[in-house]
């Protein structure tokens, strides 16, 4: 089988834009969470949500180079919808890191999957309340922005791809979706790259009071922003909306060796498993199965993985659920597996949570620590090995990730330090 790596990663979040800044919230438990700018209509009171964003300003953070790509994703997304404004943010960043645009590539060899679904409703929302006002102010390009389609055409036209190009969803396991799809594209040589991109959820106020209604929502009766997110600790209440994009360019071993460019992780194994339920309750069995079949493609046991970032959105049902999986799993193994949750920095960046949880999976592991599981004081197990309030030193070789979502859908990915001395023919035999 080919070998698949991740030779580029680019992030956009309310903990830090860009892997430089996200890597430092990383290592010193940055929250991103705050209290609601006071120009956001959505009834939160605080969120990890973008505030300020302006595509221009951080587009110069990246500084324009000579291939000019900085220049072209402001023309094509300037006056695209946020969704698709944090894609382009993210990809511009990974394809840098990758060094693709300073090489000749096979266009027809690039693919390009967007992970998500139904990523603008907040737009939707602003435009119907000023249609309904003044009819003539509906933007012609709303034919195009109302599509999710949208961000495989701004993202294609903007890196030049012109190979397979798709939107998948999996609601809040889109991300780790996304990552399975392209892995399948590279592994069976349909794509040399695939660049996979977790679209930001822009939610409108409908979809905020939904989940409230649902009683899925934290900060009920924690009202202070930093405290309010709070994963696998006994005074969780619910998740804390984030918004963030994050882009990964998965690539075959041979064309990362044509173009002398040193993966950063290896994606070795992925599994996707359906509760066949259409409801929003968890399943151990589930979620227990798809880390077991994502452990069986990468042949390894649960013996072999150092650190599991969790989904832990800090879902008073969930939570528990998700560790009597990871128990059922790793059985004594788990008091040597390292635990934690990005969520507890980021807030829940629902369809781009697999995303850039993979990112922070790989930061950690090149950076030789874990990062803190903020407000953990009370942890729901005692058995685990959770990583507390402070970064701490860890090895990490093996890796796994989880993703789950509302309606049974489970997603597992498990990633690997690059081993630039195992050959394409070790990895086939």
């Amino acid at each position: 089988m080919r070998r698949v790596g991740i030779t580029g990663m680019g992030v956009v979040t309310a903990a830090g834009q860009g892997l430089d800044a996200f890597t430092l919230a990383l290592q010193t438990g940055q929250s991103g969470i705050k209290q609601r700018p006071a120009a956001s209509d959505l009834p939160l009171a605080f969120g990890g949500l973008l505030a300020d964003f302006e595509l221009s300003a951080e587009l110069m953070k990246l500084s324009d180079q000579a291939d000019g790509l900085g220049q072209k994703a402001q023309t094509v997304a300037r006056r695209a919808p946020l969704s698709v404004q944090a894609s382009v943010l993210s990809a511009v960043e990974a394809w840098r890191r990758a060094q693709l645009a300073t090489r000749t590539i096979d266009s027809t060899k690039i693919s390009l999957v967007v992970a998500g679904q139904n990523l603008n409703q907040g737009y939707h929302y602003a435009i119907q309340q000023k249609y309904q006002a003044t009819p003539e102010y509906l933007p012609p390009r709303y034919g195009l922005h109302f599509l999710d389609t949208d961000q495989v055409g701004v993202l294609s036209a903007l890196l030049g791809i012109h190979g397979e190009g798709q939107t998948v969803g999996g609601a809040s396991a889109s991300g780790n979706v996304g990552l399975m799809h392209g892995y399948r594209l590279v592994q069976w040589g349909l794509a040399e790259i695939c660049v996979v991109v977790g679209a930001l959820q822009d939610l409108s106020p409908l979809e905020i009071h939904a989940f409230a209604a649902l009683g899925a929502l934290g900060g009920k009766t924690i009202r202070e922003a930093d405290r309010a997110c709070r994963p696998f600790d006994r005074q969780r209440e619910g998740f804390i909306y984030g918004q963030g994009s994050g882009c990964l360019i998965l690539e075959s071993e041979a064309s990362a060796k044509r173009r002398g460019v040193d993966p950063l992780a290896e994606l070795v194994g992925c599994a996707l498993v359906l509760d066949g339920n259409h409801l929003i309750d968890p399943n151990a069995a589930g979620e227990a199965q798809a880390m077991r079949q994502a452990l069986q493609m990468a042949n390894l046991a649960p013996a072999d993985v150092d650190y599991l970032n969790a989904h832990g959105t800090a879902s008073v049902l969930g939570d528990v659920t998700e560790i009597t999986a990871i128990k059922e799993v790793f059985g004594e193994a788990v008091t040597q597996l390292w635990l934690n949750s990005t969520k507890s920095l980021t807030g829940h960046c629902l369809t781009a949570a697999g995303t850039i949880e993979a990112i922070a999976t790989i930061l950690q592991m090149k950076g030789g620590f874990v990062h803190p599981n903020l407000n953990l004081e009370q942890p729901i197990d005692d058995a685990c090995r959770f990583v507390g309030q402070q970064s701490q030193s860890a090895t990490i070789n093996i890796a796994m990730s989880n993703s789950f979502g509302f309606g049974g859908i489970n997603s597992s990915i498990v990633l690997k330090q690059w081993d630039a001395g195992r050959s394409q023919e070790a990895s086939d035999g």
